[in-house]
């Protein structure tokens, strides 16, 4: 392996796992691992250095610009992120005709695939606008009512209560987004990349955004791979390191010749491909763990919930179950011998054995579930003639 080769898959490593331990560092599977404290430096860490540097550099002035900064960024709607991802975006595509297109048509590409890669490109930006603008589904005066009887409370995670920055009630499965300023029926979360909440009205745009830019990816990676196999077959690179240089035909044998031959001549195609497949598996990352959701009716916001409510609900049985089986030891007349010590010590406990319901009222079914997400409660007949019983 050349060290151009032995660079490329350095990079491809490091650059997945600082990514994945940005995303995934809190997941349960990862406490108390080193993915986990590279997350904890990344979100917290560097950045509180940072503060300090500042501080320390420029005095009280620096600190209050870099919190003022720190508001508008991360506490106020700002177009900064959408601005970004255009970026990204287009000067991906930019890179990808200005190396690329010049091989199209190919050995294994035709010419349409120049128009098919801008159109796929355009559909992609369309759905970014579409769920940047797109209403959630906002709370006000005038449909608290409708929504209060399409989300009933379940008095677990939901209970009538009032809004205190709204002044209204606040429907199940609502909640009030600090950054909009604004009460979002069936919130899931505030998405930076569109400087939206993502809510009742809106999920559907937001699940087509991250399918379709999945798909966008996982295109140009296949055709992006056509145009090298392509260039590989015109020059007859197989050919050549098979007859003129006594290279076994194998694939264990050709592979690291073509691709260091690949890395000298279209290192840049290569570098697109490694970053098309890093941000692939994260947008299906993200499109599956939003798509549980949405087969399950359960939003982000009500999955934290979720979980903080079974871990209360499972402490407290453990609680109960290690006092009731305190007392019956106390209570019982018999004395054990020292054999059962031992006997305990690999028994398995009474306490493990405790297993906590999940009650999702809001939970109607697969088809239902889906149905809900396509077509909002919102949107049908049946929220308008609530609206007109309750006037």
């Amino acid at each position: 392996m050349t060290v151009q080769s032995l660079l490329l898959v350095c990079h491809g490593l490091v650059t997945l796992l600082v990514i994945v331990s940005f995303v995934c560092g809190q997941w349960p599977i990862f406490q108390g691992t080193f993915i986990q404290r590279i997350n904890s430096f990344i979100t917290f860490g560097a950045y509180d250095y940072f503060r300090r540097f500042v501080h320390y550099v420029c005095g009280s002035r620096g600190s209050n610009a870099l919190m003022s900064f720190e508001y508008y960024f991360c506490d106020r709607p700002n177009p900064i992120i959408q601005l970004f991802y255009l970026l990204i975006v287009g000067g991906t595509y930019f890179i990808i005709a200005k190396s690329s297109f010049q091989y199209i048509p190919g050995y294994y590409l035709s010419e349409v695939h120049r128009y098919t890669s801008f159109l796929a490109v355009a559909v992609g930006i369309l759905l970014f606008f579409l769920t940047s603008f797109s209403d959630p589904g906002c709370v006000n005066s005038d449909n608290v009512s409708q929504y209060i009887s399409e989300y009933p409370y379940d008095n677990i995670l939901y209970k009538r209560k009032e809004c205190s920055t709204c002044k209204i009630s606040r429907p199940a499965r609502s909640k009030h987004c600090r950054i909009c300023d604004r009460c979002v029926a069936r919130f899931d979360h505030h998405c930076v990349w569109v400087n939206n909440c993502i809510g009742e009205r809106n999920t559907r745009h937001f699940l087509a955004f991250l399918l379709w830019h999945l798909l966008i990816c996982i295109y140009g990676i296949i055709a992006l791979g056509l145009v090298l196999a392509g260039r590989v077959q015109e020059f007859r690179v197989i050919h050549i390191l098979t007859a003129y240089y006594g290279v076994e035909h194998s694939f264990r044998s050709l592979a690291p010749h073509v691709l260091q031959w690949l890395l000298g001549s279209y290192n840049t195609q290569i570098l697109i491909m490694v970053f098309l497949i890093v941000i692939s598996m994260l947008l299906a990352g993200f499109f599956l763990y939003h798509a549980k959701l949405c087969l399950t009716n359960t939003t982000t916001n009500e999955s934290f919930k979720w979980q903080e409510q079974l871990s209360w609900e499972r402490e407290a049985k453990e609680a109960n179950a290690a006092l009731k089986e305190h007392f019956d030891e106390m209570n019982s007349e018999t004395k054990r011998a020292e054999v059962s010590k031992w006997k305990k010590l690999f028994t398995r406990s009474h306490l493990q054995n405790i297993e906590i319901v999940k009650n999702n009222r809001y939970d109607k079914g697969f088809l239902r579930n889906l149905w809900e997400v396509v077509v909002p409660l919102s949107s049908r007949r049946s929220f308008t003639s609530h609206k007109a019983k309750s006037s």
